[in-house]
C-alpha cells in the first residue's frame, strides 16, 4: 500500500535547497505498512546522506571555513590581548597568518566527518526517522550530533593536530607566543590550539548542517538521486 501523497513530502525534511515555503506538520502517523516504512526510512537515509555530503563539501573545500563568516575560526579569546600587543610591535602579519592557517587545518579535517555521518545514518531506525520528522527544525542535525559528536571529537583532534603541523600553525604560533611572553609586565600566554581548533571546527560543521536542514524544511525541492526522485517525485521549481 502506498503512503498518502502528502506523506513523502513531509519525509523530505532533511536535504538541499529550493523554492516555496513549507512548514512541517508534527502530527501524522508513521506506520502505514512495512514496505512503505522501509522505503520511507531508506529515502530519509538517502536524503541525509546527500545533505551531509554537501555539508562536508562546503566545509572541506578551500575557504570553507575561512571564507564563511558564520563559521570562520577566529583567534582564541585568550589571544586577543596578546594579538593587540603583537600588532603594536610589528607582528600583525604573523597574527593574521595564524588565523588563516587554523582555518586551513579545519578545512583539511572536515573530510573526516563523511564516514562517521555515514555510520550514524545507516544505524537509523524507523523510530529515529519518525522522531526527526516530528522534531524541531534542527531535529536531524541534533540526531546526527548526538550519534556522532563523540566519535568526531576523537577522530578530529589528531587530524587537526596533523594538519596544524602541516599548515605551519605551530611555526607561526610558537614565535608569536615567545615574543609576547618576552614583553614585560604581561601574563604568560599558553594555548591548547589543538583542542581549540577541533572544538571550533566541529561547531562550524554542525552549524552548516543545521543551515542545510533549515533550508530543506522550508523548501523541499532538489531531489538529486534516483531514489529521491522515485520516492518523492521529480524536482519542483
Amino acid at each position: 500500500m502506498r503512503l498518502p501523497r502528502a506523506f513523502p513530502l513531509l519525509l523530505l525534511s532533511l536535504l538541499l535547497t529550493a523554492c516555496a515555503g513549507f512548514e512541517l506538520p508534527r502530527d501524522l502517523p508513521f506506520a502505514q505498512g512495512a514496505d512503505d516504512d522501509d522505503r520511507g526510512t531508506e529515502a530519509i537515509r538517502e536524503a541525509l546522506r546527500v545533505g551531509t555530503e554537501r555539508t562536508v563539501d562546503r566545509t572541506g573545500r578551500e575557504d570553507g571555513y575561512l571564507g564563511n563568516a558564520m563559521i570562520r575560526i577566529g583567534l582564541p579569546e585568550e589571544f586577543h590581548s596578546a594579538a593587540g600587543q603583537l600588532r603594536r610591535v610589528g607582528l600583525g602579519g604573523q597574527v593574521d597568518e595564524l588565523e588563516q592557517r587554523m582555518n586551513r587545518a579545519a578545512e583539511a579535517a572536515a573530510t573526516e566527518a563523511a564516514p562517521i555521518f555515514t555510520d550514524a545514518i545507516r544505524d537509523m531506525r524507523p523510530s529515529d526517522v519518525y522522531a526527526v520528522i516530528r522534531g524541531e527544525d534542527d531535529a536531524a542535525t541534533r540526531y546526527l550530533r548526538d550519534q556522532s559528536e563523540a566519535t568526531l571529537q576523537e577522530r578530529y583532534e589528531p587530524v587537526v593536530q596533523k594538519h596544524l603541523g602541516e599548515a605551519g600553525v605551530y611555526r607561526v604560533y610558537q614565535p608569536l607566543r615567545d615574543s609576547y611572553n618576552r614583553l614585560p609586565g604581561l601574563p604568560e600566554l599558553e594555548l591548547d590550539l589543538d583542542r581549540y581548533v577541533t572544538d571550533r571546527a566541529l561547531e562550524g560543521l554542525f552549524a552548516v548542517l543545521a543551515e542545510e536542514e533549515g533550508r530543506i524544511r522550508e523548501n523541499p525541492a532538489a531531489r538529486t538521486t534516483e531514489l529521491l526522485r522515485e520516492y518523492f517525485g521529480g524536482n519542483d521549481s
